[in-house]
């Protein structure tokens, strides 16, 4: 009994200590894991990007101005990079040169009505298409062209910039938003735009979809088991979205826990109405103005830089309206040195966009129609994006709703929060609130497909809808083929697309998703006919994943079989029974069931024996059977033990699979973007470590100079000395400003080099007279402690107290000796030193007083410890005292709890035992982190 409770305690300690180290090492793996991610909201005219880090909640990233946001602009431009604010003064003297409004331009091929009208708008760009894929190419020169996605992607590069500078980790992991309208094509784009930029993408989130978690999640108090319907309204730069979204508590069926739910039940959308196309009315009003001046013969809206003017002023003069009734357009040096200054008002803002306003509510009306929702039991419209603070907008959609606009949410940064919540979510090593996400199919997905009726009839076209419009996703979905005996093929498109106008379908451009090759199906029914097999027909398998990509994720084969198990005999029965009940983590139980397996198996040996006998009886008896009826009754034997089972088997079916939408940029293609990019960041990193140490070494020389000037630094050195770093200074500074296209920064790092060794001799010797007071203050401080300390000592010594006798004489005397011993170098070397110059070599240097205090601390550090650890000797007891201390253990032992061990210590004792340190006071000496000696 006594070994099986050491077994059963040393088991619980081995499971306590497993379990421990695997705390342990899940706290460190977590640790180690957790890792700053991002999210980047990525909108043709803004770019903003969140963050969060373990420890750090979520914000938005600033970038290297300081703000929030920042213009999703690039330029390239004497090969030159630059980004935000700094392309868009590029894109003021080179229009062509900067790029921005990409985010329409993915995924479409050449002949897409968005390219031309991109080019509408922008006419001083040269787009051509891409030889192999047939998309958008932008070509500076014969030298200089970008793919979209390369945009793109350097724009994304930058974000992470921007993230890895907040959190001070690297970031590699993002949610990027995207646009609700956007389909396959553009999505896969944008994907293979984040793998050149090194992102590994968690989810694309569309944009009203990440505003509406980010409300849920800051706004969760309306949140219950009764549905809440709410209308996001959103208009951006380029385009203009509306989304119904329900928030309801829903229980899990497994866990029985209730988790808030927010999903998206209707969208309505335009892709061409927002922010941009009302500034560039703008523009081409002012354009209009300008010419009617004629103060030149050139039409302005022929000189790409003056067109440039007008759209920035135009852009400007916009967001001014929005506040104020009337605001003056003033540009100087639009078109051969003529200035132009207007009046605009509000009101002929609204005339000029008069035909935009009635389109306004149409996505609202599209997402109701969409959801089967009416008006009246919509909880609010809340509006976000930056062009829903144009006051017209805003009138417009109150008309319709006939009620006040929610304005709670941050209009340019509610995206960006609800996806980097969506990161945390997604990542490794955060903990976030669990909150179900479902989002709505806007382009229906279907299936088409030919098949044969037989008897020579025409071939019957089938369609079968996948994906219907608002389906929620993420979501599977499975085709069975169950007439097609031979190879065939499948195409996968987008489906009725009538609830769109014309011109959306369009701008949609290639219907088609993927077109799907089954191979080899006769063979693969010819190897199953032999078999005794029940066909379930060819299935097809759909997924319409987080991030609202589509893929056929696999084909195969599915039949019924039969398989016949022969039933287990007695003592296999009772040994799975044994193997299931009892446990193999205890060693005993082990023992106890082979126990019981022995018992067994001798019970069933007797039983076996017996019957053997009463067989051999009645074999004897029936010795007139023929051998027929004997293989007859062997034969129902072995069926009693026989058991038919039926069994789903899954054979998979080759296949190959085409994407039919614009071609993703894969391959050799993306490896040659790839190495266009890498060439880029190369070339910009060393031009700025070129700039930076040309910089350097200008701020340097500088700086010299100019201190050589001031008093203070000039009497630090000789005039040999001054003369020879002027010249040093003079002579760099001359190479540093000749026109040189072969200089390096290593060459800029080596000469920077060279002339701080020889201007630190004379900045150390200021450093050291300008430092040396304070030094020496604290060095007399100390002295001063320590020689109260050692006053305070001189009592507690042997010969002055003899019951509080912690030092001995012979540490009171190094003690003093130190203390003298420092006092006497101080007071030599500070004379010496005020006898030198300033210019000459320091003889008391801040180092040298640092070293003496050092000593002199540990000595006292010394003293100061051996204090904290006396304690008083015993005082010897008489006979006396020891017979007492006998009977008072006896009696103790008698009368347990009567209280006579807690006799009160007399006054004597009391001051015996007290600290010597309450005398003691100590000073700074204590505060100095030298460590202290450690003899006692």
């Amino acid at each position: 009994m006594m070994i099986n409770k050491k077994h059963r305690a040393s088991s619980w300690w081995s499971l306590l200590v497993v379990v421990s180290l695997c705390i342990v090492l899940s706290t460190y793996i977590c640790e180690v894991q957790a890792a700053a991610v991002m999210s980047v909201d990525l909108g043709s005219e803004w770019m903003k990007v969140g963050v969060v880090s373990p420890g750090v909640p979520m914000e938005i990233a600033l970038n290297r101005e300081s703000k929030r946001k920042t213009p999703a602009t690039l330029a390239f431009r004497d090969e030159v990079r630059t980004f935000g604010e700094d392309a868009l003064s590029v894109g003021i003297r080179d229009p062509s040169s900067a790029y921005g409004y990409l985010i329409d331009l993915l995924g479409k091929t050449i002949d897409n009505p968005i390219v031309d009208l991109y080019r509408k708008r922008f006419p001083y760009y040269e787009i051509i298409g891409d030889p192999e894929r047939n998309t958008v190419i932008f070509k500076k020169n014969d030298k200089e062209q970008f793919l979209v996605e390369e945009l793109v992607a350097q724009i994304l590069m930058k974000a992470k910039e921007f993230a890895q500078e907040s959190t001070h980790q690297p970031v590699t992991e993002a949610v990027l938003t995207v646009p609700g309208y956007f389909g396959q094509a553009e999505r896969e784009a944008l994907l293979a735009a984040a793998q050149l930029a090194n992102i590994k993408v968690l989810q694309l989130i569309n944009d009203y979809t990440a505003v509406a978690l980010n409300y849920g999640v800051f706004h969760p108090s309306g949140i219950n088991e009764t549905a809440q319907y709410y209308i996001f309204y959103n208009m951006g730069a380029s385009s203009t979205s509306a989304a119904v979204i329900s928030y309801q508590l829903v229980k899990d069926k497994h866990t029985k826990e209730s988790h808030p739910v927010v999903e998206v039940l209707g969208v309505g959308y335009d892709r061409t109405l927002g922010g941009l196309e009302i500034q560039l009315r703008l523009r081409d009003y002012l354009a209009d103005e300008f010419n009617a001046m004629r103060k030149t013969s050139t039409d302005v809206k022929t000189s790409p830089r003056a067109l440039a003017k007008l759209f920035k002023e135009a852009g400007r003069v916009k967001n001014v309206l929005s506040a104020n009734m009337d605001h003056y357009a003033q540009i100087e040096n639009v078109l051969e040195d003529q200035d132009f200054k207007l009046q605009i008002s509000r009101e002929k803002l609204e005339e000029l966009c008069a035909d935009l306003w009635p389109r306004i509510i149409k996505p609202l009306e599209q997402a109701l129609a969409h959801s089967g929702l009416s008006l009246n039991i919509i909880s609010q419209v809340i509006i976000f994006g930056g062009s829903t603070r144009v006051p017209k907008v805003q009138e417009t959609i109150k008309q319709f709703i006939k009620e006040d606009l929610g304005k709670s949410l941050n209009a340019d940064e509610a995206a960006a929060i609800g996806a980097v919540y969506k990161a945390a979510d997604l990542a490794t090593g955060f903990k976030v609130k669990k909150f179900i996400v479902k989002d709505a199919a806007v382009l229906p997905i279907h299936v088409a497909f030919e098949r044969e009726t037989g008897n020579g009839a025409e071939i019957k076209h089938v369609k079968r809808v996948l994906f219907g419009l608002m389906n929620s996703y993420p979501q599977k979905k499975v085709i069975t083929f169950n007439k097609h005996t031979s190879d065939f093929k499948f195409h996968v498109c987008y489906g009725d697309l009538t609830h769109l106008s014309s011109e959306e379908r369009l701008f949609v451009g290639a219907t088609n998703i993927s077109l799907v090759e089954l191979e080899k199906i006769k063979d693969l029914l010819e190897k199953m006919s032999n078999e005794s097999v029940e066909a379930k027909g060819i299935k097809a398998y759909f997924a319409l994943d987080d991030s609202g990509i589509f893929r056929c994720t696999g084909v195969e084969y599915v039949y019924d079989k039969q398989k016949i198990e022969e039933d287990e005999g007695t003592l296999a029965k009772l040994g799975n029974t044994i193997s299931k009940l009892f446990s193999k983590d205890s060693k005993e139980e082990e023992k106890k069931a082979e126990d019981f397996k022995e018992e067994v198996g001798e019970d069933e040996k007797i039983k076996e024996e017996k019957s053997e006998e009463k067989v051999n009886m009645e074999n004897e008896d029936k010795q007139n059977k023929t051998t027929a009826e004997k293989n007859l009754d062997e034969k129902e034997n072995n069926k009693k033990n026989e058991t038919v089972k039926i069994v789903t088997i899954k054979e998979p079916v080759q296949h190959k699979v085409t994407f039919q939408f614009t071609p993703p940029l894969t391959g050799k293609s993306y490896e040659l973007s790839l190495e266009k990019l890498n060439a880029i960041n190369k070339a910009e990193t060393m031009r700025s470590r070129l700039e930076s140490s040309f910089n350097a070494l200008e701020s340097h020389i500088i700086d010299i100079q100019q201190k050589l000037e001031e008093k203070e630094y000039a009497s630090c050195v000789t005039s040999e000395e001054k003369q020879k770093i002027l010249s040093e200074c003079s002579a760099i500074s001359d190479w540093l400003y000749d026109d040189s296209d072969k200089t390096t920064h290593d060459m800029y790092e080596t000469k920077l080099n060279d002339l701080k060794t020889l201007t630190n001799v004379f900045m150390a010797r200021h450093w050291e007279h300008e430092e040396r007071p304070e030094a020496v203050k604290a060095l007399e401080n100390m002295i001063d402690g320590a020689q109260q300390f050692l006053e305070n000592a001189k009592n507690l010594t042997k010969d002055a107290n003899p019951e509080r006798d912690v030092f001995t004489q012979i540490e009171i005397d190094t003690l003093s000796r130190i203390i003298d011993d420092t006092v006497t170098w101080k007071n030599a070397e500070v004379e010496a030193q005020n006898k030198l110059q300033r210019h000459e070599k320091v003889r008391l240097t801040v180092k040298d007083i640092t070293d003496h205090m050092g000593s002199l601390d540990r000595e006292v550090k010394y003293m100061v410890n051996k204090i904290k650890i006396w304690k008083p000797k015993p005082k010897p007891t008489t006979k006396s005292d020891k017979k007492t201390n006998k009977r008072n253990e006896e009696m103790e032992t008698d009368e347990t709890g009567s209280g006579f061990g807690n006799e009160t210590q007399s006054d004597d004792d009391l001051s015996s035992q007290q600290s010597p340190d309450e005398d003691i006071k100590v000073n700074s000496t204590e505060q100095s982190t030298t460590t202290p000696r450690t003899e006692l």
